[in-house]
């Protein structure tokens, strides 16, 4: 009996589970969840956090809208105005055929004129060779359907079959593409011909 009450005294107080064990009552509390003012507190956390989170997503999607819109505005604009280079330097083109006009109309002397006119298509040619566009012989050459379109074929002692005899209205390319194929008459004969695209086809 004494053993009893002295272990009594000296043990900390004992709660049951209800398994046949026994544990102190502090380890009890300490497995208990937080308390309402924690949870309050993480889940307004949380909710700042989310939100932070959504403000960021919303001014990514206006900027990438905003992005879009200016390269629109940008693409717009160069399609529009792609070509402004080239007018600027066919307008002094325009001036020289405005001047030759003048001067026919004060001048009766047709050679000047001839010499006038003769100057300013050179001078638009070398325009347009300056953007990459040039004409390409095709009388003599051999009929290449890559730059040439026969519109008719003739007999021809000082030709070769089908080889360009006259030509109709030029051809021409912008850097390495056909940007306009010579209308030609052709040679008669049985000579095949194949598109090619190499450079001396084009010379």
């Amino acid at each position: 009996m004494k053993e009893e009450q002295k272990s009594g005294t000296k043990d900390e107080p004992m709660v049951e589970t209800g398994a046949d064990t026994t544990v102190p009552c502090h380890e009890e509390s300490a497995q208990e969840a937080p308390g309402d003012g924690d949870l309050k507190a993480l889940l307004e956390a949380k909710e700042a956090e989310i939100q932070s989170l959504k403000d960021k997503i919303l001014r990514q999607a206006a900027d990438m809208e905003n992005t879009r819109k200016r390269l629109e505005r940008d693409r717009s604009e160069a399609i529009a105005y792609a070509n402004e280079s080239l007018i600027r330097e066919l307008l002094s083109v325009v001036d020289n055929l405005e001047r030759a006009i003048q001067h026919a109309e004060q001048d009766s002397d047709s050679q000047t004129l001839l010499e006038g006119v003769r100057m300013t298509h050179k001078h638009f040619l070398d325009t347009l060779a300056r953007f990459g566009c040039k004409p390409f012989e095709s009388k003599g050459k051999d009929f290449d359907p890559c730059f040439h379109e026969a519109i008719l074929q003739q007999d021809s002692k000082e030709f070769q079959p089908n080889t360009v005899i006259q030509e109709f209205q030029r051809g021409y390319t912008l850097h390495d593409r056909l940007l306009r194929p010579a209308l030609v008459a052709v040679s008669k004969g049985t000579r095949t011909a194949s598109c090619s695209q190499e450079s001396d086809s084009s010379a």
